[in-house]
């Protein structure tokens, strides 16, 4: 019996050499065999950006996106003045994502992370400045989980030194956002907007002293979101330091109350958090992402519901769309390839794909969603287009990137062709 075995494997052995000698024979080129050792390698068998959940078969976009809202490679400028601002919407995964940047990204001077201390030292190369600005580098210098609102009108004054502040003209530049993709628009004053015609989406937000903001954020499936959150103010979360500045001032309480009338809202049931009408957790991404300056901050009088709905959504998904970046909770290792192929910044450890939350531990019956999904309206119309636009990029990125790939492989033939050409003429003139 083990003499048959030993006959078995010298057979297999015999044949994979007889393998080996063909493939020399019909290609023996140095190429060939890179591709041997790559069809070989464990690695290249699977693709990982494949082995994530919720990722479709076969994807089929349903909007339609120019070849510029798809491409996204900025030139960002570390060692110069441009500044990634990272726009933090609760409950997204934005602290781990977050910790990826400060943490998990090579650099040619890293951030300087000390334990026990949440912020990092993050520098740019041989400057004292940050070239981040996010709750770990720079901490909630515009307020606690500001908004693009927010964002837009805080962060230049807060990263400009008074030297620039002082050399600051009047008024800021604008021009064509198709020219440069990535920069956002700027915030503008508040003006007649229509449901139709938002104002004050369609200019460039650029200083006159060169810097350029590219903001970026995280988004997540609004169910999920809305779930997590309610877990989070069960045990006593409140963000009441959040300032919700529009226009130059933070709400009145008549135009933003509370939802709860102690120190906080624990151990609320999911019922009451539904209930509370004013509540901050519903639609909360298309707050966060849109002018707000647009339909008059939080005073509801300003215009119909139906047409401050529609200016809103209208807002975010601009402004998303014209983000340097955004990515999605759902897609963990789609989120770092695209951050990866925009900013040309690659991180050192692969993301991971964490498919079991609070969020998912909460069993709900189908009544309950419809009633969740009712109350985030806005962000799950918005989520829908984010997934489009986010895996229509991927897609767009990845054939790119095989394109390139062809090509190199099609200029490193012709190179071995001439080289193989002329040793034969070598060899022809030699003999």
């Amino acid at each position: 019996m083990e003499d048959r075995s030993h006959k078995v494997l010298l057979a297999l052995v015999m044949l994979f050499l007889f393998a080996v000698i063909v493939l020399q024979y019909v290609c023996p080129g140095t190429e060939c065999q890179l591709l041997r050792l790559r069809a070989l390698s464990p690695a290249a068998a699977a693709d990982p950006y494949r082995a994530e959940d919720e990722t479709p078969a076969r994807f089929v976009p349903r909007f339609n996106f120019s070849a510029d809202d798809l491409l996204r490679r900025v030139d960002f400028n570390i060692k110069g003045d441009d500044l990634i601002v990272f726009l933090h919407i609760q409950k997204t995964g934005g602290t781990t994502f977050g910790r990826h940047l400060v943490r998990n990204i090579q650099l040619e001077q890293p951030c300087e992370c000390r334990a026990g201390q949440k912020k990092c030292t993050c520098h740019r190369p041989g400057k004292r400045e940050t070239w981040l600005f996010s709750r770990f580098s720079t901490g909630w210098s515009c307020g606690l989980h500001a908004d693009w609102t927010e964002l837009t009108n805080c962060v230049p004054s807060v990263v400009d030194s008074k030297k620039e502040v002082r050399l600051r003209p009047s008024s800021w530049i604008f021009s064509d956002s198709s020219s440069v993709p990535g920069l956002l628009p700027k915030q503008q004053p508040l003006c007649n907007a229509t449901a139709s015609s938002p104002c004050g989406l369609n200019a460039l937000f650029s200083s006159p002293l060169g810097r350029n903001f590219y903001y970026i954020t995280i988004l997540r499936d609004p169910v999920s979101r809305y779930l997590s959150e309610w877990r989070h103010v069960q045990r006593g979360a409140t963000w009441k330091a959040s300032l919700h500045v529009c226009d130059g001032r933070s709400p009145t309480t008549e135009e933003l109350p509370s939802c709860y009338t102690g120190d906080d809202w624990s151990g609320c049931s999911l019922q009451e958090f539904m209930d509370c009408p004013y509540n901050l957790a519903n639609n909360r991404q298309v707050r966060m992402l849109s002018d707000l300056s647009l339909v008059g901050c939080y005073n509801l009088s300003v215009m119909p519901e139906e047409q401050r709905n529609k200016v809103l959504l209208d807002s975010a998904k601009e402004n998303l769309k014209r983000m340097a970046f955004f990515g999605l909770t759902e897609f963990q290792r789609k989120t770092q390839y695209l951050f990866e192929k925009t900013f040309n910044m690659n991180f050192i450890s692969p993301f991971t794909q964490y498919n079991s939350t609070r969020a998912s531990s909460v069993e709900i019956d189908k009544q309950t969603q419809q009633r969740i999904e009712a109350l985030n309206f806005l962000d799950m119309e918005l989520y829908d287009y984010a997934k489009d636009l986010f895996l229509q990029r991927y897609q767009y990125m990845r054939q790119k990137e095989h394109q390139e790939a062809r090509r190199k492989r099609q200029e490193q033939r012709k190179i071995l062709r001439a080289k193989q050409a002329h040793l034969r003429e070598q060899g022809e003139n030699g003999s």
